[in-house]
Parts: C-alpha cells; structure tokens; sequence
C-alpha cells in the first residue's frame, strides 16, 4: 500500500527567463521519478511593451510611473502565473495524482528592497527581474496550496547529491538519460526543472 501512495505523487519544476519559464512535471516514486511532460510557459501579457523585462523598462520613467508600471506587470505577471497552474493541476488530479509541490531555482543573487536603489543600478536591474518572476511562480503556488522547494541554481547539483544519496555525476547521468524518451528540446533548462522538480517530488519524504 505504501508503494502505491508513493506512485501517486506528482510535482512541478520550474527554471525562469525574461518572461517565461521551463516547466518541468514529474511523477513516480522518489527513487524513480519519469517525467510527464516539459513546456515552455509564458508569464507576461505581449500587449504591455516592456513586460518581460520590466525594470529596465521602468528604468527610463520617473519613480511614480515607474512603481506604477511594476505593479501594474506584477498583477498581470501573477495572474498568469495562476493560470498555467490552474491548466496543468487538475489534468494531473483527474489521474489520481497528488501534487507534492513545487520546485523553484533561485539566482545567487540578492535584489535591493527600494525601487529607487534597483532602478539606480544596472546589476540591481537584473536581479530584480530574476526575482520577479521567480515570485510569480512562488506565489502561484502557494495560492493552490503547494509546498514549495527553493534551492539557488549554483547549489542544486550538489544539494541534490546529498538529498537524493546520491553523486553529482550519477544524477548528471540520469538527468540526461530521464529526457530520452520526450526527445528534444531537452537542454539545460529542462534539466535542471527536472532536478529541482525531483527535489520537490521527494520534498514530503524527507520528514
């Protein structure tokens, strides 16, 4: 019975972009997880210029239009972000599949906590929009009720050695070998989508 529980789990990976995201699903146990599927998703409205990088676009307005601006990109950017949660979840239920979370790789990275010092520098700049849609997603899940698993994309492989009992190279070997069957596109991004996911599939195992 303990087994049949085990295949009955299901969790999400996600590597972000300049709005959109690598979206990874994996199902199985957490010795064997099989993907299901990887897409690309989209997490900005194309008619609003400027949204899939919307600091630098804010960069060229005063601080008011500027806040305004990403406010009004964060509703639409999270509103999105619900929606492919609200596409890929229920087709996963309706196969007897629990969602035991999702995983989310985080830059190295830190954004400023002022919009006045991000708009100030240009590094700032980038780590701000990593974040922003990173938050999305984080947000999206935590609105459908899924735990989530963070882990910053310089440490996964080796985070995940420990975790998963295992060695980098070893889980390099199967990462490669997991995207077989699906054929391409099977590159970085859906690799490591694939390994923060697994992490998340095995995230209510640990305890």
């Amino acid at each position: 019975m303990a087994k049949r529980r085990e295949e009955m789990h299901a969790a999400l990976g996600f590597r972000t972009h300049s709005g959109w995201a690598a979206l990874v699903i994996l199902t199985g146990t957490p010795r064997s997880p099989v993907v299901l599927d990887r897409r690309r998703i989209e997490l900005i409205d194309p008619a609003v210029p400027g949204a899939a990088q919307p600091y630098h676009a804010a960069e060229k307005l005063d601080l008011k239009e500027a806040e305004d601006f990403i406010r009004d990109c964060t509703r639409r950017t999270e509103l999105m972000a619900r929606q492919v949660l609200r596409e890929v979840i229920p087709p996963l239920q309706k196969k007897g599949l629990d969602i035991s979370g999702s995983g989310i790789l985080l830059s190295s990275g830190n954004p400023s906590k002022t919009l006045a010092a991000t708009l100030a520098s240009h590094p700032l700049i980038h780590a701000a929009e990593g974040e922003f849609f990173r938050h999305a997603l984080i947000q999206a899940s935590e609105h459908f009720g899924l735990p989530i698993t963070v882990v910053r994309e310089g440490e996964l492989y080796e985070r995940a050695a420990v975790e998963l009992e295992s060695t980098v190279d070893k889980l390099v070997a199967r990462i490669d070998e997991m995207g077989r069957p699906l054929g391409p596109p099977w590159g970085q991004d859906q690799k490591l989508a694939t390994l923060v996911g697994w992490l998340a599939l095995v995230a209510p195992t640990r305890g």
